[in-house]
């Protein structure tokens, strides 16, 4: 699902939320540093896309799942992070200008962007997943949704994508709260969405007696943007995301943002 069309989904969720977080260098430029002296890792991120960056009411730093990520990696590197808020269309175009180092925005990792950019490992794999009662036993793949009845968001390419399964009775709805309620109320056999929409809705809103299950209809995979010419940066950013996963520290932000991992 195109990233517009997942903060649209959030945004219903009444999750809405803005912006982004500081703190700063550029790896490769002597020049960039902080007034105490520490290199700067300067980061793009459009602040705008729960809960992986926003900003909310009464809170001066840029919260969520990037952000977090990103300190984390920038900690393990010896850099202070500092997060510039910039719109999603102008985050490569920055990078390529030199006017940040790395770009962290729930970006998907595609051949299009390949090439203008490089890419750090993934570290975050989207796509859209299904959402069953915690006793249903009768579905464990997509294909078991065969004469079953599905909820999905109304406009979106879950709906699209559900639809194309064939011989599945769709039940399109105006949020991902409706689709939920209308689970728990067995009004439907099981709700579709994009993987981060049903993470961050059922560990937030506390929704209990559903269970999410692992195949994905789609994959997607998120990572970090760098220079076309910075593959030294590249290698910096794949060796410390590999150590933070190691040390556990990774796990910790996930289940801070989507729950514990099944």
């Amino acid at each position: 699902m195109k990233r517009k069309r997942i903060l649209a989904l959030i945004a219903a969720m009444a999750f809405a939320m803005l912006a982004l977080a500081g703190c700063g260098g550029n790896p490769n430029a002597s020049s960039s540093a902080s007034g105490s002296g520490a290199k700067v890792l300067k980061v793009g991120s459009s602040i705008d896309f729960a809960p992986f960056e926003f900003q909310d009411e009464g809170q001066k730093d840029y919260q969520g799942f990037d952000m977090d990520l990103i300190r984390a990696i920038g900690k393990e590197m010896g850099y202070e992070v500092e997060i510039q808020n910039l719109g999603f269309d102008g985050l490569i175009p920055a990078l390529q200008a030199k006017n940040v180092d790395v770009v962290i925005s729930g970006m998907t990792i595609n051949d299009d962007r390949k090439a203008n950019v490089l890419f750090s490992e993934p570290y975050y794999q989207s796509g859209l997943t299904m959402v069953v009662r915690e006793d249903e036993e009768g579905i464990k793949t997509f294909n078991d949704l065969k004469g079953k009845k599905v909820a999905v968001q109304i406009g979106t390419t879950s709906a699209e994508a559900v639809k194309k399964l064939g011989g599945v009775e769709v039940k399109e709805l105006n949020t991902p709260a409706d689709c939920f309620m209308e689970l728990k109320g067995k009004g439907v056999d099981a709700v579709v969405n994009d993987r981060p929409v049903n993470d961050y809705f059922i560990h937030k809103s506390g929704t209990t007696g559903v269970k999410q299950l692992e195949e994905r209809l789609t994959s997607e995979d998120y990572g970090i943007a760098i220079a076309k010419d910075n593959a030294e940066l590249q290698k910096k950013i794949d060796e410390a995301l590999k150590k933070v996963k190691e040390s556990g520290e990774y796990d910790k932000i996930f289940a801070k943002w989507f729950g514990e991992k099944k």
